[in-house]
């Protein structure tokens, strides 16, 4: 494939946390140059910026190659997920505008519907996508930032499983959009924090190698 030179960072991120690298894989400049249509430069480039992400390790004399996060490591992003969404939330009680408000009241209607129904992989897109809003809504660029960095490395690192109850997870969000409308940032901090909680519990730990569905049950940081 040919892609803009600026996008080869993304594309290479994108590719380490879908599995195309795998983890521990060698990532040399040539070959991916060659993937993406581009010269060895926005390579040299991106593989600098992943290694300061964390998706890519970088040694002298033996090249770049994908990282491999350890479970302490991989339980620790949740740990930051648990702490960082609801401040995100609470932020966004405060900061938030009307276009977010309009943006998240119509995804908790059309996630209610699909809820309903039975949801499916619809159903995980728009939890993501009112995740993500909501995020947008806290006004901070830099807590935008790492909310972005902190999903991708879960996403990578693994399989989430659907909720156990789409209705009473669609309830919470929209919970968490009325405290956002009222101004309410203790009460918006709170209910996000719940259903972070109950998120989180719905993780594998992806296995290298190992199918779909395979993954193995989280630990928490401490164990």
């Amino acid at each position: 494939m040919r892609i803009p030179a600026h996008s080869v960072c993304t594309a290479i991120r994108d590719d380490i946390v879908a599995g195309v690298h795998e983890r521990g894989s060698r990532l040399t400049e040539e070959v991916l140059a060659r993937r993406y249509g581009v010269s060895r430069v926005p390579v040299r480039e991106a593989l600098r910026t992943l290694e300061a992400e964390g998706f890519v390790v970088i040694r002298r004399h033996a090249g770049a190659c994908v990282a491999e996060p350890t479970e302490r490591e991989a339980a620790d992003l949740l740990e930051m997920r648990l702490l960082l969404e609801p401040l995100a939330a609470a932020r966004a009680a405060q900061r938030r505008t009307e276009a977010h408000l309009k943006v998240l009241r119509g995804l908790v209607r059309l996630g209610q519907e699909r809820a309903a129904q039975g949801g499916g992989e619809e159903l995980r897109a728009l939890g993501g996508w009112f995740h993500e809003t909501l995020a947008q809504a806290c006004g901070s660029p830099a807590l935008i930032a790492v909310l972005t960095q902190l999903r991708l490395k879960i996403s990578w690192m693994y399989e989430a499983g659907a909720p156990a109850d789409p209705v009473t997870s669609w309830a919470e969000h929209a919970a968490v959009v009325d405290a956002v409308r009222r101004g309410d940032g203790g009460r918006a901090r709170a209910v996000t924090a719940l259903h972070t909680e109950r998120a989180n519990a719905a993780h594998r730990l992806r296995v290298p190698g190992a199918p779909a569905g395979r993954g193995a049950p989280v630990r928490t940081a401490d164990r």
